[in-house]
């Protein structure tokens, strides 16, 4: 529902959807028969419902399941018709999701959903219901087996649906304005506010990668299935470092270079190393974090999953994101490239009460857990645990103006109960100069401009 005076979300059938995102496709044979008139339950009435949906949408059902070719990569296309039933799922809509999935996996393809439903279908009761576990289990075979599933959420995308193909995809991306949410705009609450409703906001709590205009939705679908399908390397290269590559003397001197405002940070990285990439954005637990950036890019042809800290004290749901970012670069069998850079972890009330401790636990676990390469290069500042975090244990580099402490040099000295004229020294006493981690045995090297 948008917002009284804005401009209306755009609503597309289900062909629409699908010319807009594909070329070449093709649809799938419907499974089973044509079921009881009035359906399972001998709704009365149901029959002629069905028959009028046909008539007006010209489709035999409230989802077109086919294969189809996006930006040159062959994939499965589910595209839900919201004109037939307000899209609902039904016992013959499981049919032919399943059916797609199945599909999917034995020719080894990519799942993309093309998502417009109300959710169950009130005239088949329990059993619509339960069509979402039917899918929910067919989308949890097809990431066992390996394979990328992105979601494209339309107007509106509610209930199960939203909460099964929407919600459970690798990456979400949704159109401007899209109704999105669990419930419905005629069974939420009277006073709700219908602006938290919709695709601006679940991108803001962290529910949904990317809002895309329609005529830039082809070029991000293909540019994602690209990533997610492509090619996946050895351990990925040390990135060159950038800036200044004048060693050190004092360890007081790296902190300096490493908080040095011009310096060169995540994004300029990034840039540098890949020749495209896609963002994967939010924890799907309720919150954003700006200062880290994850995503997959392309490397010398290949795929190569990142996380990167952009020189901010990282939030909960930093964490979170680059735990999600690395548990699904595994699932895709992609190694992983980690940029440090963060003074700490964000130390707030608000940043307690979000699970500061359980979202770090969760990137170490991931990290520690990883079966793919992962390789980290400190850009910046190295502050505490919530840098150690995101270093790939036994694989970690350093750029010359970097550190990497047990924690700030102030800090440190106001725990030991020394005076502020002793911050110089206790930088040196705590040997965090990239030369001194190399000595450590801390980090493997430092990397060469």
């Amino acid at each position: 529902m948008s917002e009284p005076g804005a401009t209306p979300p755009l609503r597309l059938t289900a062909r629409e959807a699908l010319a807009l995102l594909t070329d070449d496709f093709t649809g799938l044979p419907a499974p089973g028969g044509p079921g009881k008139p009035d359906g399972p339950l001998d709704w009365q009435g149901y029959g002629a419902s069905l028959a009028r949906a046909a008539d007006r949408t010209g489709e035999r059902e409230s989802v077109v399941c086919g294969r189809a070719v996006v930006g040159g990569v062959e994939t499965v296309v589910i595209a839900f018709e919201f004109g037939f039933l307000g899209g609902s799922l039904g016992t013959r809509t499981g049919d032919l999701i399943e059916a797609a999935y199945e599909e999917a996996r034995a020719h080894r393809l990519p799942v993309v959903s093309l998502v417009a439903t109300g959710g169950s279908r009130m005239q088949e009761g329990m059993l619509a219901l339960t069509q979402l576990q039917r899918v929910a289990r067919q989308s949890a075979l097809t990431a066992e087996a390996g394979l990328p599933q992105l979601a494209v959420l339309r107007d509106p995308t509610t209930g199960g649906g939203w909460a099964t193909l929407g919600a459970g995809a690798d990456m979400t991306l949704a159109l401007p304005g899209a109704q999105v949410g669990f419930a419905g705009s005629r069974v939420r609450p009277a006073d709700a506010d219908p602006a938290a409703y919709t695709a601006e906001a679940q991108f803001a709590h962290g529910h949904v990668d990317a809002v895309v205009r329609a005529e830039e939705l082809r070029a991000e679908v293909a540019l994602r299935l690209r990533l997610l399908t492509g090619p996946a390397g050895p351990a990925a290269e040390v990135p060159r470092a950038l800036g200044d590559l004048g060693r050190t003397e004092t360890g007081w001197a790296a902190v300096e270079a490493a908080r040095a405002p011009g310096r060169p940070r995540a994004d300029a990285y990034l840039d540098a190393y890949f020749s495209e990439r896609a963002e994967l954005s939010g924890d799907r637990a309720g919150g954003r974090d700006p200062g880290m950036r994850c995503g997959f890019g392309r490397r010398d042809g290949r795929t190569v999953a990142y996380a990167a800290q952009c020189g901010t004290a990282t939030r909960p749901a930093g964490y979170r994101t680059a735990a999600r970012l690395i548990r699904l670069a595994e699932r895709l069998g992609f190694p992983v490239l980690t940029l440090v850079d963060t003074p700490g972890a964000a130390n707030d009330a608000a940043a307690e009460a979000a699970g500061a401790g359980p979202a770090i636990a969760e990137v170490f676990a991931a990290m520690a857990s990883a079966r793919v390469p992962v390789t980290t290069l400190v850009i910046g500042e190295g502050g505490s645990g919530g840098a150690l975090a995101l270093a790939a244990p036994g694989n970690t580099w350093a750029t010359p103006s970097s550190y990497f402490s047990v924690i700030a040099p102030e800090l440190a000295a106001a725990i030991l109960k020394r005076p502020q004229s002793e911050v110089h020294a206790t930088a040196d006493e705590l040997r965090i100069r990239p030369q001194d981690l190399v000595d450590l045995g801390v980090i493997r090297g430092i990397a060469e401009g």
